[in-house]
């Protein structure tokens, strides 16, 4: 019996009164992550889920509940929301209660999208964030902080990560020059799960598969390149993943002067694309038909024989006459 007190002295020597330590409890069944600082006189502890997912253009509830050690604290507080990081991320919501009062006035919403839906009073600092973007696909932590005759505060260390879905959309579509006075074709879209992206035209065949550029991917961007435009006429990018899919496409036309220079003409086809082309037909035959006017014109002076060209000398025309324009193939 001697022998056990001495034992039990020994432990308490060992584990002082006060002593208190962080734990993180992960429970998978449902997805709450439980963050406890306790002590035999004190406990804090928040409770978020692992994760929330939402569409993009929809709303998502970021939960938030918490305890803490100070029985009936009727006090100022302030519930604060953090992205990116703990402790040091930029704050995305803010807000503050008054001694006595359970109306938390929000104080800071980025771009007016965060919204309080829990009652700070109740331990619960909920929020609710509206029309989503993929640029809110990230982690994000809740605060809270005692003032008045208490002095304290704490913040989620994991957090909640925010998953934001979005179906495919091509944001830009272009073509560059390359060497050796060829042509190559840029394409870049967004969404989540990040598309998959496929150039088809002619000499491709349907579904051509486009290698990503090095380093053109970033989160939720995808860029893929086509590398040579060895053929006239459209040139079509598809991005696709399991949400739905996007189109867009690019005209490429190679216009050869009568000095053998060339001038190549790239049309974004869009919803106007065709109304573009059947344009610049009516434009050219138009030129075409009066050609021939401004040619007989008889204050037109005869051209020099001297010179060897395959364009009029403008600068010998009689002012009176307009410029004869010219349609080379």
């Amino acid at each position: 019996m001697e022998r056990s007190i001495r034992l039990l002295a020994c432990l308490a020597c060992v584990l002082p009164t006060g002593s208190f330590g962080r734990t993180k409890i992960d429970t998978t069944e449902n997805l709450l992550n439980t963050e406890v600082h306790s002590s035999p006189a004190q406990r804090w502890s928040m409770q978020v889920p692992a994760e929330v997912s939402a569409a993009a253009g929809d709303a998502a509830v970021l939960s938030c509940t918490f305890t803490h050690p100070h029985r009936h604290y009727d006090g100022p507080l302030t519930a604060i929301w953090r992205a990116g990081e703990p402790y040091a991320g930029p704050q995305v919501f803010r807000c503050a209660a008054a001694r006595g009062s359970e109306l938390c006035q929000t104080a800071l919403s980025l771009h007016g999208r965060f919204r309080l839906l829990g009652n700070p009073r109740r331990n619960d600092l909920s929020l609710r964030v509206e029309r989503l973007a993929l640029a809110d696909d990230r982690r994000y932590f809740c605060r809270v902080e005692f003032a008045g005759d208490v002095h304290d505060r704490y913040e989620s260390r994991h957090g909640v990560r925010l998953h934001v879905t979005a179906a495919p959309r091509i944001i830009n579509i272009s073509v560059l020059p390359g060497p050796a006075h060829a042509f190559r074709a840029l394409c870049t879209a967004e969404g989540e799960p990040p598309p998959a992206l496929a150039w088809s035209g002619p000499a491709l065949g349907n579904g051509s598969a486009a290698v990503p550029s090095p380093g053109q991917g970033h989160g939720h961007l995808v860029t893929a390149e086509l590398p040579a435009l060895n053929h006239d006429g459209r040139y079509t990018c598809t991005a696709a993943n399991s949400l739905g899919r996007s189109e867009a496409s690019v005209y490429l036309f190679r216009f050869h002067g009568a000095s053998g220079a060339s001038t190549t003409v790239a049309l974004l086809l869009g919803a106007l694309g065709l109304k573009a082309l059947l344009l610049l037909g009516v434009l050219a035959a138009g030129v075409a038909r009066r050609r021939p006017e401004h040619l007989n014109t008889p204050d037109t002076p005869p051209r020099s024989q001297a010179q060897e060209s395959n364009y009029e000398n403008l600068s010998q025309m009689n002012p009176r006459s307009p410029p004869a324009a010219m349609c080379s193939t």
